[in-house]
């Protein structure tokens, strides 16, 4: 049994003790003490009257005194980071009317190159992904006004409440346009939908977004499709616009299966899914399938990491594997892998306690670091800048971030406040990574402080669950400062800091304008 060393972890497969390195998530990179410090274990709440501990001109006054780092009565604090818990306790959100039922299952938004009759613009444009089968794209802005044969859709405040002078003061975000051709049923309800190029580790040009994946989950009749999307040259809206056609969108491969969740590794030409049976790799030129897992446990919930050598894989049963997807050697007939039985960690179901139940899929595995939730998987989401941690959601309402290196020892913090029982609810990292949205069952969507876990917005705008949600993208909200990304919130700047929220209800749009 390897010993613990302070300041390294043990890696079985390699056999060697590795330096735990990085700084702690939603901490400047730049800072060596926060680098340090350890995430406390203890998650706080706050409640929307009194989110920091402290107004705003409490703090100021306390920065005047005391300088960057002062105490309030929980503890001493950092200025920048409560200023940035108090900006994002106060939200504006907005609801688009008449856009039920078109983004409850996942939401992507990108900045594209458009071609209309009036000449070519670069905009902003939002796909969404619907229980009901619609897939469709909304141009974000004023582009749309120039295409043939378009919808708008105008935005109204839902929160804060009328009563609030914000609301009066706060200017109404721009209106969204979809046009007629740009909306298509699929065989079954939209699963999924990812992008790449999305986070600065997998762009190839700049960060600039020119594919997306497109998955369907499958019915009793079908199953689950894998389509493509390709956005490499300007979106042509004029007259003759279909997003139906090969140069634009198309279908890569069916399944007789059902496809829960898909994610590009990492290039545009190779593609993982998640399914009844296990997880597969797609090449998305030929439409060829390998698989890479087999379970008779669906995966819900994926997600590539590091160099795209490995992918998370989170099971119906709690299990969340790290599955190997590189090529096997030669002389080996199954890509695969071999069957491994492994015992559920304590888990608490139905007020019963199973002790004696094996786990058993056939992969290359890494055993060490196999992790175990309450209930099944809801959302997987890696962070890009600290790319050894990753958050998890599971059907009971619980929200953790692990490390990846240290998964056997648990999770290294907790989200408390999350409501949910069966839902598959996205989770929405920003993207300067301190803050992680998700919406609950209590049709209430909820913001909490990456690094210190304290819940920082909570509140309830639809009378539905806001189970789709994402950040505007980082090349949309800025420039890039020597690779890293620039800060939105210095003191008295909130730029175009927002989010896009699904319901059933409809889309609903949250800025900090």
């Amino acid at each position: 049994m390897p010993q613990e060393l302070p300041g390294f972890y043990y890696d079985a497969e390699k056999n060697r003790y590795f330096p735990i390195k990085g700084p702690i998530p939603g901490t400047s990179r730049s800072s060596s003490t926060a680098a340090q410090k350890p995430i406390s274990k203890q998650p706080t709440r706050a409640t929307n009257s009194s989110l920091t501990g402290a107004t705003t001109s409490k703090l100021l006054q306390a920065r005047e005194l005391r300088g960057n780092v002062f105490s309030l009565s929980k503890g001493k604090c950092n200025f920048k980071e409560e200023f940035r818990k108090r900006l994002i306790s106060q939200p504006v959100v907005w609801r688009y009317e008449a856009t039920n039922q078109t983004g409850d299952i996942t939401l992507e938004q990108i900045e594209l190159n458009v071609q209309t009759p009036e000449g070519q613009f670069r905009t902003d444009v939002l796909l969404t992904g619907s229980v009901n089968g619609f897939f469709s794209l909304f141009e974000v802005g004023n582009v749309g006004q120039h295409a043939h044969d378009t919808v708008k859709f105008i935005p109204s405040c839902v929160w804060p409440r009328i009563k609030d002078n914000k609301t009066e003061s706060s200017k109404a975000p721009e209106h969204i346009w979809r046009l007629n051709k740009a909306s298509i049923l699929m065989p079954s309800s939209v699963s999924c939908i990812k992008l790449f190029g999305k986070h600065p580790s997998c762009a190839t040009d700049g960060g600039s977004v020119r594919h997306a994946l497109i998955t369907s989950l499958g019915s009793e009749t079908t199953g689950g499709s894998i389509y493509a999307l390709n956005l490499d040259n300007p979106l042509d809206i004029g007259p003759n616009f279909s997003i139906i056609r090969r140069s634009t969108m198309h279908l890569v491969a069916s399944f007789k299966c059902t496809v829960w969740t898909a994610d590009f590794c990492t290039n545009p030409s190779q593609a993982v899914i998640g399914t009844n049976l296990g997880a597969a790799m797609v090449n998305m030129e030929t439409g060829m399938a390998s698989w890479v897992c087999r379970s008779k446990s669906d995966i819900l919930a994926q997600q590539v990491i590091h160099s795209g050598n490995v992918v998370l894989c989170g099971f119906r049963n709690g299990a969340i594997v790290t599955v190997d997807v590189r090529e096997r050697q030669r002389g080996c007939s199954s890509r695969a892998g071999r069957r491994h039985r492994m015992p559920y960690s304590r888990l608490q179901r139905n007020d019963r306690v199973t002790n004696e139940q094996w786990f058993e899929l056939k992969a290359n595995i890494w055993p060490s670091h196999t992790t175990f939730m309450p209930s099944s998987i809801s959302c997987l989401q890696s962070l890009q800048l600290y790319d050894q941690y990753f958050l998890a959601s599971s059907m009971d309402g619980t929200v953790k971030l692990y490390d990846h290196r240290l998964t056997t020892r648990g999770a290294v913090q907790s989200y408390e406040g999350h409501v949910n029982s069966h839902t598959r609810i996205q989770l929405g990292v920003d993207q300067s990574e301190r803050f992680v949205m998700s919406g609950g069952e209590d049709c209430k969507l909820r913001i909490w402080s990456i690094r210190s876990g304290e819940l920082v917005f909570e509140d309830k705008f639809s009378n539905s669950v806001p189970s789709a949600v994402c950040w505007r993208t980082q090349r949309s909200m800025g420039p890039q400062i020597e690779g890293k990304i620039h800060d939105e919130f210095d003191l008295g700047q909130r730029h175009s800091w927002e989010a896009w929220i699904g319901t059933q209800e409809g889309l609903f749009r949250m800025n900090w304008s």
